[in-house]
């Protein structure tokens, strides 16, 4: 048998969970099927609900059942940002493996407290950084180690979307204070992510934030002030001596999951914007001149892991594709497999003290040094 999964949340990433694990063993023959043990929720009659929905023996409103549970092996956080530092904690103290879906944490201290109970434990422990998993961008990864695009030397960073855009939304919990800086850590430690696995460590960054809509209104028909920044923009410098841009707004409208990256190098280029997920641009000077331009790459069953899902190129991955193959690589790292393609806790917290540094960027106006 499978390992034993226990599922904290049941929303929009708590179903991505669940859809990764019901179907991991299908697409990835190479690992036994989970047992989807048990599902925890707000309330019990929700949590049982969805435990019905999704596949799950049983479901609770206490996160802590699924701790204390000896059937549970690992757990997935799907839960809301504030909560996932207690959680996960938790679990690795109780010997669970840990699959975090991202940010991390809302402090720095809590992501440190989440990385030193990760490695006291000895167990697995990895954040839901899925777009990482995109073979477009595996295969942009190994362009850029062959040398394809020469010595990079500049990087732009882009992320969008349009789910704030409107003012008139009402205040929810991404804008409080206590669920983190806002499109800092909600949105930037995505591209963050694939920075880090395309091209080395940033040292240095100065950034701004904004907040476009200073207040929302609420359900009962007053207003409350938003608490963080919907918009961040940041200028940074890499350990290779590359300079790079990040900006990250979720009330752009018209955006809908962009994650752009411009990668340039001394001798191409290379383009990739998530809403086109399936295709990766590459500008070569190794082109005769009379044909040099942007190719553009079609995802297909030579990019690693593509072939799992489908024989024949054109047809397309999508977001809930990349989860199963992070859940993959989860149950790789478990097994005791050293090259699994996730960031795991101490890479995480990489990313978290980035966030931070360009948090008090934004406060001094001043280029802080990591």
């Amino acid at each position: 048998m499978g390992l034993g999964v226990g599922l904290i949340g049941s929303g929009y990433m708590g179903k991505c969970h669940a859809l990764a694990w019901t179907s991991v063993a299908t697409v990835f023959p190479d690992v036994k099927r989970p047992r989807l043990v048990a599902l925890a929720d707000a309330t019990t009659e929700l949590a049982q609900r969805q435990a019905q929905a999704f596949g799950f023996g049983r479901g609770t409103e206490d996160w802590r059942d699924l701790v204390a549970d000896p059937a549970i092996d690992v757990i997935s956080i799907a839960a809301p940002n504030q909560f996932h530092a207690e959680m996960a904690v938790a679990a690795l103290e109780a010997g669970k493996h840990v699959w975090c879906e991202k940010p991390m944490a809302t402090s720095l201290e809590d992501a440190t407290r989440m990385r030193d109970a990760a490695k006291h434990s000895g167990r697995t422990a990895i954040l839901g950084y899925n777009y990482i998993q995109n073979p477009m961008i595996r295969h942009a990864r190994t362009l850029i180690t062959e040398g394809r695009i020469g010595i990079v030397n500049h990087i732009r960073l882009e992320m969008d979307e349009d789910f704030m855009a409107d003012p008139s939304e009402p205040f929810y919990w991404k804008s409080e204070k206590r669920s983190g800086y806002g499109a800092l850590d909600d949105f930037a430690v995505h591209p963050l992510s694939l920075l880090a696995v395309l091209h080395g460590r940033i040292t240095s960054v100065v950034a701004d934030m904004a907040r476009p809509y200073p207040e929302r209104p609420t359900m009962d028909g007053g207003h409350r002030p938003v608490e963080n920044h919907d918009i961040a923009q940041a200028l940074f410098r890499t350990d290779t001596g590359a300079s790079g841009v990040l900006m990250v707004n979720r009330s752009a409208w018209g955006r809908k999951g962009r994650i752009a990256l411009q990668i340039f190098g001394s001798k191409g280029s290379i383009l990739f914007d998530q809403e086109r997920m399936n295709e990766l641009q590459i500008y070569s000077t190794d082109d005769a001149a009379a044909l040099q331009g942007y190719r553009t790459i079609l995802a297909a069953p030579s990019h690693t892991p593509y072939r799992q899902f489908i024989p024949a190129p054109g047809h397309g991955l999508g977001f809930n594709e990349l989860k199963v193959i992070e859940c993959h690589e989860l149950l790789q790292a478990i097994s005791g497999n050293q090259d699994a393609h996730v960031i795991d806790f101490e890479r995480g917290l990489e990313l978290e003290r980035v966030v931070h540094a360009t948090a008090r960027s934004a406060e001094s106006w001043k280029w802080v040094e990591l």
